[in-house]
């Protein structure tokens, strides 16, 4: 009877902390999704111009290389969002978003490894 009660309160331990890494998870990349959105506004007035009869220039260019690296950035949020069916790419977007973020990991310093 004791090991089943060990074993009742070991998943509930479990489930908490799955549910508060998943929660955690959610809010991290909602904040990052935002900001990137937040950063990409200035984008539509700059691809206007040539349509409007007006050139980019040397800085336009740079600010586009910008704009488009933060699109290429969110493009899997934009893909899991927009497509229909796109709820089966979930698992290929967690794989992705957890893939980038172990390759930002700095290297720890001093730690054997």
């Amino acid at each position: 009877m004791a090991t089943l009660y060990v074993r009742i309160i070991t998943l509930r331990d479990a489930s908490v902390t799955t549910y508060r890494s998943i929660r955690d998870l959610t809010e991290r990349e909602k904040k990052y999704l935002v900001n990137e959105i937040l950063q990409v506004k200035g984008l539509m007035p700059l691809l206007m111009k040539p349509r409007n009869k007006q050139s980019w220039t040397r800085e336009d260019r740079a600010e586009l290389r910008v704009h488009l690296q933060r699109l290429s950035d969110i493009s899997p949020y934009l893909i899991v969002l927009a497509l229909p069916g796109s709820f089966l790419m979930l698992p290929v977007l967690a794989w992705w978003l957890d893939r980038r973020r172990n390759r930002q990991r700095p290297p720890a310093l001093g730690v054997p490894g």
